[in-house]
This record gives C-alpha cells, sequence and structure tokens, in this order.
C-alpha cells in the first residue's frame, strides 16, 4: 500500500469481496472502489480519510494524511456506501458517516472548479464575457470554454460554436462562475490552454456525478421566463 493508501475493499450485499491477503499492494494510478470494486483512475474518484475523531472526511484534493477510501464519482455510490457500511468495511473499524456526505462533496468540488478559475484569472488566463471569448479564441491559447450549467437554453451550444473543436466545461452556475471572476454572474467564459485548464476539466468530470445539467437547466429557463 502506498502513501495514498488504496485499500482492499469488500463486503456482502452488493459491496465487492475483499482482495486476497497475498495480493502485491498498488504502487500505480488506479484505485479501487470501495463499492463497486472497480479500478479507476485515482484523479477521476473521491478519496476519504477517516478523520481523528472516526468521522469520514472527503478529501477531493487527494492530500490528507491517512488511510484512503476510495469511491467512484458519483452520488448513487455514495449514498450506496453508507446504505451498505462500506465505510466500516473498508476501514476495517466502525466510522461515522456525515448524513449530507455527498452534498460536502459536490461543494468542495464546486469550490475547486472556483479556485481553479479564479487562479487563472487573476494570472491572466480567463476572461468572460461572449465577447471575449470570441477575441481570446482568435487570438489563440484557449483550452477550455466555460458555459453556465443554468444559462438560457443554448447557451452552451453558442459559445462552442464559436471554437467546435475546444472542450466546455458547463458544470458550474452561473453565481458560481461569477463568483470566480469577482462578479456576480458569468454565463460565458473561457481559460488559455495548461494545467489549470486541465484540473478544472478533470474536477468538472468528477462534479458531474453529483449534478443534474438538465435540473440546472429547467432552473435558468424558469429564471429567463420569470
Amino acid at each position: 500500500m502506498d502513501e495514498t493508501g488504496d485499500i482492499p475493499d469488500g463486503t456482502p450485499d452488493g459491496v465487492m469481496p475483499a482482495e486476497e491477503e497475498n495480493e502485491a499492494p498498488e504502487t500505480g494510478p488506479l484505485r479501487r472502489c470501495i463499492v463497486t470494486g472497480e479500478r479507476l483512475a485515482k484523479e477521476t474518484m473521491i478519496r476519504c480519510v477517516v478523520g481523528p475523531d472516526g468521522t469520514i472526511v472527503p478529501d477531493v484534493g487527494a492530500a490528507l494524511p491517512g488511510r484512503g477510501l476510495w469511491l467512484t464519482s458519483r452520488r448513487d455510490i455514495v449514498a450506496m456506501a453508507v446504505k451498505k457500511r462500506a465505510f466500516d468495511r473498508a476501514a476495517r473499524r466502525p466510522v461515522k458517516v456525515p448524513a449530507d456526505l455527498a452534498d460536502r462533496i459536490e461543494l468542495l468540488l464546486v469550490q475547486r472548479c472556483r479556485e481553479a478559475v479564479g487562479l487563472a484569472r487573476r494570472s491572466g488566463k480567463a476572461v468572460a464575457g461572449f465577447e471575449k471569448v470570441g477575441q481570446a479564441i482568435r487570438k489563440g491559447g484557449v483550452g477550455l470554454l466555460l458555459a453556465a450549467s443554468d444559462g438560457a437554453a443554448g447557451g452552451r451550444q453558442k459559445v462552442s460554436g464559436l471554437a467546435p473543436g475546444l472542450p466546455v466545461m458547463d458544470r458550474l452556475r452561473a453565481a458560481e462562475l461569477g463568483a470566480a471572476f469577482g462578479r456576480d454572474h458569468v454565463v460565458h467564459g473561457a481559460i488559455g490552454s495548461g494545467a489549470l485548464a486541465a484540473r478544472l476539466q478533470a474536477d468538472a468530470a468528477r462534479l458531474a456525478g453529483f449534478r443534474d445539467p438538465a435540473a440546472d437547466a429547467a432552473a435558468g429557463e424558469d429564471q429567463h421566463h420569470a
């Protein structure tokens, strides 16, 4: 086992069985989900640790000390982990699981996405507003487009139409994007290519497992027609 704490999982009742005692520990980039047993790239998963008081703590940045308990990044997987007591079994001792664990994970992922956008803005690698996005694309160097998940219908298509080959991050709401840019709300934006764009895209993919884009879009339409 390495310092990030990949652990054997396993139990009956829908949780995957434990690894054999003599199985070689993993040292690579894959981790095993304590619910499904599937091995996935750790950058796509959610790491949790057991806090000093025995409470499960989400560690979306994979930076906290302790043995890692890894989950597929989906709200229903978190719910199943709670229901099947997968954390207790994976930790090999009783633990306390917050009732709002999935919501806490979602909030932490939103914060990471906002931080990445904010860092890009402060370093001059992010712009907001449809016209500025178009200008940035024409200059070159854009790595990721931004579209608010609760923006007007066709907003994602509108911004992606400026550069069809670029990926679009559409998991943050307009108010969340706005907070990253120091505004009330932002519907369209762009991030320069590089590490921050790659990090943001990866975190947004994890966030997708905890948010319903259709619900955000519907809420946005209600606001626009109010």
